[in-house]
């Protein structure tokens, strides 16, 4: 079992016990009480232990290693996990808001106790512990689900902390507010289960890599021995630790094919050892900038073609004087709403300044800084 895994599972555990004991004490002192609102705060740690049940199954699952059918490994069930947990935040959220509308419609006056007022101030501390915890190791661990937890356990204080509040405001002054801070906290959990949820969906369907990430990767395969520069680089994530992709290198025009396997293999070779990715494919641009007339003809297009709009890099740049052909690609922002139209105003730029060429351009999105 992976360390990682068992960090995860350990975590998840500690949650576990940790909030069933909270339920258990909340569940009994609510009821005592008469409290919806400390009835509320059960039905949260409960819910917190189904999640937490489901950060373990995931990161179980998650551990798997790969097979026929999956031959990236099932590191995506942990964003599956995460998105379940916010379905159930999401449940307790709604649940709680329908119990506290019943309240406000026939109210219940509470009886506190010293015993109610302790329980909910070390659920509070409890909770406040137990959320900068299971944070800290989420982002340690790259663990959307146990992030997730930790947020959870952080919200789950702040809306203990306007139970006590409302306890207090009681007992001083006869104020009865309890199903209206049950609504509050209801509200504020199901805001919570929503951001939970959008931030784990925009996961599943493929986040844009960071820019440190992708720019200290070009730097390393730009270390290669000459390489003289890296572009097209396109990350794919499978799961929390594990991102696959590609990248197009940009070579001397005379190497051989025996010296760009050699440099392909040392370029993946030093990715994965410095940044645990694995690079699958290395495209090559040949790059024949050594002849002073190419250079002038590629700094007139690269002015050229960045003067259009939604242009953001022109690279991959070959000139062929003899045929009379040129070949580039541009990188497009995805703002743009009409690619082609921007690839024909390149074009059209290029063949302005060079109408006798056979110009070919390739259009790349902008994946990657």
């Amino acid at each position: 079992m992976p360390n990682r895994e068992k960090q995860i599972i350990r975590v998840s555990t500690i949650g576990i016990i940790t909030n069933l004991v909270l339920a258990g004490l909340k569940f009994t002192v609510g009821f005592l009480s008469s409290s919806i609102a400390i009835m509320v705060d059960a039905l949260n740690n409960t819910s917190d232990v189904l999640s937490s049940v489901v950060t373990v199954i995931g990161a179980k699952l998650a551990g798997r290693p790969a097979d026929m059918a999956h031959p990236y490994g099932h590191g995506r069930i942990e964003y599956l996990s995460a998105a379940v947990i916010s379905a159930i935040v999401l449940y307790a959220g709604v649940t709680a808001f329908a119990e506290s509308f019943k309240k406000i419609i026939d109210p219940v006056e509470p009886e506190y106790t010293k015993l109610t007022l302790i329980v909910v101030a070390g659920g509070i501390a409890t909770k406040i512990i137990l959320g900068r915890y299971v944070s800290i190791k989420g982002k340690e661990l790259s663990s959307d689900a146990l992030k997730d937890l930790g947020q959870d356990a952080l919200m789950d204080a702040a809306t203990s902390s306007s139970t006590l509040i409302g306890a207090f405001l009681f007992i001083l002054f006869k104020i009865n507010l309890e199903a209206w801070l049950g609504i509050l906290i209801s509200i504020v959990i199901i805001k919570a289960g929503l951001d939970m949820f959008k931030e784990t969906t925009s996961k599943i369907l493929g986040e844009r890599v960071s820019s440190e990430i992708t720019k200290s990767i070009k730097e390393t395969v730009c270390k290669t021995d000459g390489i003289i520069g890296a572009y097209d680089l396109v990350l794919t994530n499978y799961g929390p630790d594990k991102l696959i992709g590609s990248i197009h290198v940009e070579v001397p025009d005379d190497w051989t094919a025996g010296k760009i396997d050699t440099a392909s293999r040392e370029i993946i070779h030093n990715v994965f050892v410095e940044h645990n990715i694995l690079i699958t494919a290395v495209g090559v641009y040949s790059h024949n900038m050594s002849n002073s007339a190419v250079q002038e003809i590629e700094n007139r297009i690269h002015r050229a073609a960045l003067s259009q709009e939604y242009v953001l890099q022109l690279h991959g740049f070959y000139c062929d004087l003899e045929k009379h052909s040129i070949r580039f690609d541009i990188v497009v922002d995805f703002s743009a709403h009409d690619m082609d139209r921007v690839h024909d105003k390149v074009l059209n730029k290029a063949k302005e300044l060079y109408p006798d060429y056979d110009i070919t351009i390739q259009v790349d999105s902008d994946f990657a800084d």
